[in-house]
């Protein structure tokens, strides 16, 4: 009775977070995995102990670290300055496209590809509205190379974290290995929304691009871009990436530009109580049903196969979301003969699938919901005619260079 409990919990729950509401109810995805977290307990199938026990608190608080310090950046006007950077010295569409591609995608890998999202988008649509471009090729862009860009570090996104923390690979090694990929699948990117959208991108086109004046606070992006280097060498250095994170944003709460309360807002908690939710209703399952005899009854699987992982995983994050992929994947993961090198394509290929449709990654989402909020109307047909070519081309030059 107890296994038929979890796995009731666990599928309403993910059928929950894959699908973002309950028809009739007013419950978020944090909700239902709290919810679910705590159906788990009463259930039986973990005690309290063992439900805060399943909590990975590393994942949680890079996290929370990481948003503090992108939250300082934008509040200083860190990335309104980087885009009127990029933007101003722009002559033809094609180098504006080609700045945000980079722009959206190297800042993603280090910073959390939601928040550079969600930070870029009314930047972006200010200066090409103020141009008169079509601004859907650029939107686009912005979503695909962030996604694209999250794969390169264990801080690019909130699977990569958990990922970073359940195989414990080191910071470069997982670098070393993804960052060619990002790279290519930039290119990719690129390359396909300049192809399917010729004319914006004509070559007779030329612009002067003049941005919109932006407003920067100087001393606290100094104090800002000091943290956040002493951040990448810590972790390039091994430091435990929790642990970096969080004294960097700690060191940047102290402002006399910022109070505290603003960077608290910018701070998605939501995401976070998912996450702790998410922890504990997987720690269910696998107490109940994905026990370690069961898992080896499933190597018919043959998930130590690369590719076949690597389709799985993809499929997987599609249907359930990536983060709640990964966790699922976890007991499969672990007994694989190369355990590293198979999280090392569950990132890829997790983070890569969120190009595939409109409702493929949080990050796909808060573009849409900011450029709607500007008049600016993106169909899920539109973004999968770049995203199911842009999907299948970087995950299968991911599995080749992986």
């Amino acid at each position: 009775m107890r296994t038929v409990l979890a796995v009731l919990i666990f599928v309403a729950t993910y059928a929950v977070v894959a699908a973002g509401r309950v028809p009739g109810l007013r419950i978020d995805r944090a909700g239902a995995a709290f919810l679910g977290g705590v159906l788990m307990v009463a259930a039986g199938a973990l005690s309290l102990d063992q439900a805060y026990a399943a909590i990975d608190f590393d994942t949680v608080a890079l996290l929370l670290g990481m948003m503090i310090v992108v939250a300082n950046l934008r509040l200083a006007g860190f990335f309104a300055l980087v885009t009127a950077f990029v933007v101003g010295r722009a002559r033809h569409p094609l180098q504006i496209l080609a700045g945000v591609v980079l722009t959206s995608g190297v800042l993603s890998a280090f910073l959390v590809n939601d928040t550079i999202c969600l930070v870029l988008t009314p930047l972006v649509l200010d200066i090409v509205l103020h141009l008169r471009r079509d601004p859907v090729p650029y939107v686009l862009a912005i979503a695909l190379a962030s996604n694209i860009g999250s794969t390169a570090t264990i801080t690019g996104n909130p699977q990569n974290m958990i990922i970073g923390s359940l195989s414990h690979i080191a910071y470069g090694d997982f670098a070393a290995s993804l960052a060619p990929v990002a790279a290519l699948g930039l290119l990719l990117a690129f390359l396909l929304i300049a192809l399917l959208w010729r004319s914006e991108f004509a070559w007779h086109l030329r612009l002067a691009a003049t941005p919109p004046p932006i407003r920067i606070h100087g001393a606290l992006i100094a104090k800002s871009l000091v943290v956040v280097a002493g951040l990448v060498a810590a972790f390039f250095a091994g430091v435990r990436p929790a642990e970096a994170a969080l004294v960097a944003g700690a060191l940047l709460l102290p402002s006399r530009a910022v109070k505290v309360g603003r960077m608290y807002a910018d701070i998605d908690w939501t995401l976070l109580l998912m996450f702790a939710g998410l922890f504990v209703v997987v720690a269910g399952i696998e107490r109940t049903l994905l026990t370690p005899e069961a898992v080896r009854r499933l190597a018919v699987l043959h998930l130590n196969d690369m590719p076949v992982l690597g389709v799985a995983t993809a499929l997987l994050s599609n249907l359930v979301s990536n983060v709640p992929a990964v966790l699922v994947l976890k007991p499969f993961i672990t007994g694989l003969a190369d355990p590293q090198r198979a999280w090392k394509v569950v990132a890829m290929a997790a983070t890569l699938a969120g190009n595939f449709t409109l409702l493929g990654s949080v990050a796909n989402l808060i573009v849409v919901q900011r450029a709607r909020a500007r008049g600016v109307a993106i169909g899920f047909w539109s973004y999968f005619a770049v995203g199911a070519p842009l999907t299948a081309l970087s995950i299968l030059a991911g599995l080749a260079l992986l």
